[in-house]
């Protein structure tokens, strides 16, 4: 058993991998995450704040659901390309994905120091051991002119317009056809909506943006593809979704996963 000794943001990695393992464990699971599973059984954590938080499990569900389909998709059309996972966490979305070369998993030292413990990935998975606005990760990803795919999950919140800027002209500077998956939450919801788990890691979301049009807006060297609502994904976890998530308010309040390309580069 690993003791936990994580705070803050990096703590919050925490809910969203025990998340995917309680889902994974019902008898109707939406989603199927062994890994997840496996990883909290051998963490020495109090888990009990984030089995009540269901608006958090709910989300993370949602969420890892319609990633699931986009890097699927992505990567059935782009056969051969590149992964970079910032701010990984405990994510194990490169164990249940298929067609990449290279997967590159990061995040700050003390998270690493536990990722590596509990999954010593090696091959085509990558561990790099930095923070997403330090540019000197770039410099570990190989690409041998491979698409680039860049995954943002669940970091923008926590974040400032000022860091957004940052990472995205890291970005810039060193991919030349790369795509990013970034997930943003509303300025309302930002200043509004409270998560027990969270909270009780002593994180707090920071940062949020009007739509992904207005992120493109912010970031010279990218361009608006397309977006797609958590709703998408609470459909398949609360039927009744189906009905409300057609309502605009509803849709647009909850998450979404924005698609920015660089500018000047074919689309999706």
């Amino acid at each position: 058993m690993e003791k936990i000794t994580l705070t803050g943001v990096s703590e919050t990695m925490l809910q969203t991998v025990f998340a995917r393992a309680q889902e994974t464990q019902k008898q109707r699971h939406k989603i199927v995450d062994e890994k997840a599973v496996e990883l909290v059984s051998h963490l020495d954590y109090d888990f009990s704040l984030a089995r009540k938080d269901k608006i958090m499990s709910s989300g993370v569900i949602a969420r890892t659901l319609v990633l699931d389909w986009m890097v699927k998709q992505y990567l059935q059309n782009h056969s051969g390309a590149v992964v970079v996972n910032l701010a990984c966490g405990l994510d194990t979305r490169c164990y249940r994905m298929q067609g990449y070369s290279h997967w590159y998993n990061l995040d700050l030292p003390e998270v690493m120091a536990l990722r590596k413990k509990l999954l010593p990935e090696e091959g085509v998975i990558t561990q790099i051991s930095a923070s997403a606005m330090d540019i000197h990760w770039a410099n570990c990803i190989v690409t041998d002119g491979k698409p680039v795919l860049v995954i943002l999950e669940g970091l923008s919140m926590y974040l400032t317009e000022a860091d957004i800027k940052q990472i995205f002209a890291i970005i810039a500077t060193y991919f030349q056809d790369v795509t990013v998956f970034i997930e943003t939450m509303l300025p309302f919801t930002v200043k509004m909506v409270k998560e027990k788990s969270i909270e009780g890691s002593h994180a707090k979301f920071t940062w949020g943006v009007k739509d992904g049009k207005t992120l493109a807006s912010l970031l010279p060297n990218f361009e608006f593809v397309e977006e797609h609502s958590l709703v998408e994904g609470m459909e398949v976890i609360i039927p009744i979704y189906r009905v409300i998530g057609k309502i605009p308010f509803v849709r647009n309040l909850a998450n979404k996963i924005v698609v920015l390309i660089e500018e000047g580069k074919a689309k999706l």
